[in-house]
């Protein structure tokens, strides 16, 4: 899905006030969460790349929820690659 932040999905999916979006900078995945009930959350952390997300959920191993249940890079590299195939379509569609 997209809106004008971005690509996301629902990383709850019954919850229809969170999403996750996600884009493609310098090869790497960043996720970056909006919350209809919380904004400040989007104003008050960045883009973050998957990377640093696991680096982060590392540290949750064995002390129960882990982060990582949010972020799902396969779900974010589908988005991504269908808008690019969008993108390219839309590139190679001669215009009347």
């Amino acid at each position: 899905m997209q809106d004008a932040r971005g690509l996301y999905y629902y990383p709850t999916p019954t919850n229809k006030k969170e999403r996750m979006y996600v884009r493609e900078r310098a090869g790497q995945v960043e996720f970056r969460l909006w919350n209809l009930e919380r904004p400040e959350i989007w104003d008050r952390h960045d883009w973050l790349p998957f990377d640093v997300i696991q680096q982060a959920a590392a540290r949750y191993a064995g002390k129960g929820g882990s982060p990582l249940a949010l972020y799902d890079l396969d779900v974010a590299m589908a988005l991504i690659r269908e808008e690019r195939l969008k993108k390219a379509q839309n590139v190679n569609t001669p215009s009347s």
